[in-house]
């Protein structure tokens, strides 16, 4: 359900501004779909398991939230973003 380490170093490495830069919004976001496609795949197999649902919600209520500040500061790395990540919005 969560990321290894070395696939957070990648996802910072590729979004981020550096390579210590983990808490940009761009970073975060990426950290969250990862999470988020994670735990999709557990909710597939264990279909009742109803904390890890709720984890699930609480995420993409988040990464909405990160994606409509990042929209607000720059339209083109929001379009950019979602893109490169494959969202729907």
């Amino acid at each position: 359900m969560s990321i290894t380490n070395e696939r957070k170093a990648k996802l910072i490495k590729e979004f981020g501004k550096t390579e210590q830069d983990s808490g940009s919004a761009a970073v975060q976001v990426a950290i969250l779909s990862e999470r988020i496609h994670n735990l999709t795949e557990h909710l597939k197999t264990h279909k009742k398991d109803f904390g890890s649902r709720r984890g699930l919600l609480s995420m993409v209520g988040q990464r909405r939230n990160l994606l409509d500040y990042i929209k607000a500061g720059d339209v083109a790395a929001y379009k950019a973003l979602i893109e490169k990540l494959g969202l729907r919005r």
